[in-house]
């Protein structure tokens, strides 16, 4: 059993953020919706009926997407990691989230998408590249990927290998 689910909080947009979300992982899905009651209404001040969180997974993770209102907005503080085997799959993930999304906050496979959350879409492979005890190697990997927004791993597997 799953014992941590993030919760993603959002003004109004929970419901269009997780289809957006579930659209775009091959295995993404809504498990659950809630909705507002009047009971509550003088704490929440939210109408009956609107949609209060909804429960969707992708690629197995369990998030909920709550609607919150307009008190708190995400920031570059929390990230969702999406490690990728493939440039294709750097290219469609990065495409897909990114689009509609913030280009000034592009940077070293790092990206925010239009509901304001951060994700680092990267190669799985630069881990074990930035690990790696030759640290000249190491290095290289490092300063290739500080130049980059999107990640490109034939570029990053050119500067590690010198």
């Amino acid at each position: 059993m799953q014992k941590i689910t993030p919760c993603l909080w959002f003004d109004n947009q929970a419901e269009q953020a997780a289809r957006f979300y579930t659209g775009i992982f091959k295995d993404g899905r809504i498990t659950e919706t809630s909705y507002y009651t009047d009971a509550g209404k003088e704490v929440h001040g939210q109408q009956e009926g609107r949609v209060l969180t909804v429960a969707f997974e992708l690629n197995g993770q369990p998030f909920t997407a709550l609607n919150g209102g307009p008190q708190f907005k995400f920031n570059e503080a929390l990230s969702l990691q999406v490690p990728c085997d493939t440039q294709e799959e750097i290219d469609y993930y990065w495409d897909k989230l990114g689009n509609g999304g913030d280009p000034a906050a592009q940077m070293c496979g790092w990206l925010k998408d239009k509901y304001g959350v951060s994700w680092q879409i990267f190669p799985q492979e630069i881990t074990q590249m930035l690990r790696d005890p030759d640290r000249e190697k190491a290095g290289r990997a490092m300063t290739a990927m500080m130049g980059m927004k999107k990640m490109d791993l034939a570029a990053l597997r050119k500067a590690y290998n010198g």
